[in-house]
């Protein structure tokens, strides 16, 4: 039973990729940032959104790293 569900599981990540894939090829079109002082960037609008993403994981993960970096209180100490 757990071979169908593997099996199911990696039918659904190829019918999410495909779709995902198909959306960015359709809209590849080039989309222009305007930055302050007259600067501006052109790029496709799927690159524009990849590296939205990867700027909110940086800046989520490095939100998240004191949790991860502190110190745990009493984990160290030994009995008494």
């Amino acid at each position: 039973m757990t071979t169908l569900l593997k099996l199911l599981v990696w039918l659904l990540r190829i019918v999410v990729f495909v779709g995902l894939f198909g959306l960015a090829i359709k809209n590849s079109g080039p989309v222009e940032l305007r930055f302050f002082l007259e600067q501006s960037w052109t790029a496709p609008i799927s690159v524009v959104i990849l590296a939205v993403f990867a700027i909110g994981v940086g800046v989520g993960l490095t939100a998240a790293l004191g949790v991860f970096l502190r110190p745990q209180r009493g984990a160290d100490r030994g009995p008494g």
